[in-house]
């Protein structure tokens, strides 16, 4: 689990490359790059407020390495107060 100020999608990834995506830790960010197609959905879950999960890892690996997972939760008030 990683904690980060900022996340940075990009939709940049060619599918060419062998990966389903690319995370990784920028400064005190995260910087995920995925294909247009899965910024599309990711765009559309956004939308909608739904959970979405990025597979990250080559294509064919049999173990994908790491998932990215976008949850929505309950507004916390109290969340560093003060």
């Amino acid at each position: 689990v990683t904690g980060a100020s900022f996340f940075v999608f990009s939709g940049a990834l060619k599918s060419s490359s062998g990966c389903l995506a690319k995370s990784s830790i920028v400064e005190d960010g995260v910087m995920v790059q995925i294909t247009a197609e899965n910024m599309d959905s990711l765009r559309q879950a956004l939308r909608e407020m739904k959970d979405f999960t990025i597979t990250c890892g080559k294509v064919d690996a049999e173990d994908p390495q790491e998932h990215v997972h976008i949850q929505w939760v309950e507004d916390d008030k109290n969340f560093s107060k003060g």
